[in-house]
């Protein structure tokens, strides 16, 4: 006995799956993540820079008395530590503080008893060339500029070494620069 050839089973018009089924299967899924983004968002501050309490790192770097540490005072509310180390290595110490400045720019705060010879082309490149001064309360600061994009004020003391460094205006970085007794 031959086997019979069958005809394939087609759907008809009606059984088959319309557009109309794909936007709402699309709409079940995408309509439920929309609205756990705006909850994260709104609800959450999630888009909110993590903030950190540099006190303990301060503290740490004024007892180790390698540098005269400078402590930033009245940056504002627009401005948000998101980072504090401070390291010793056979060199000197250093201590670097994060922020997220205005307009969620970030700016790295360095200070350090390393050799500036060391610690400006460690910091801000071998390329790095020095554009302008700025005068402050606190000193006069050299303006460099770093890596692409970034540009950096620099007070250098006997002894030690202070970079304010960001990819930001350079009203951010003076500003900071000057915050610091």
């Amino acid at each position: 006995m031959e086997p019979t050839a069958e005809a394939p089973v087609r759907l008809s018009k009606r059984e088959g799956r319309s557009p109309r089924d794909m936007v709402l299967s699309l709409a079940v899924l995408i309509v439920p993540i929309a609205l756990l983004l705006i909850f994260y968002r709104v609800v959450l501050s999630g888009d909110a820079p993590v903030t950190v309490d540099a006190g303990p790192k301060i503290q740490e770097a004024q007892e180790a008395k390698a540098f005269p540490v400078a402590v930033p005072a009245g940056l504002g509310d627009d401005w948000s530590v998101s980072s504090a180390t401070f390291t010793r290595q056979s060199g000197g110490a250093t201590l670097r503080i994060g922020y997220v400045g205005p307009g969620k720019a970030p700016v790295q705060l360095v200070e350090s008893s390393v050799v500036s010879s060391t610690l400006l082309p460690a910091e801000l490149t071998t390329k790095a060339k020095p554009l302008t001064d700025f005068r402050a309360s606190n000193g006069v600061w050299r303006l460099y500029d770093g890596r692409p994009g970034e540009q950096a004020l620099v007070l250098a003391d006997p002894s030690r070494t202070i970079i304010v460094v960001g990819k930001t205006d350079v009203s951010n970085l003076e500003r900071l620069a000057s915050s610091l007794n």
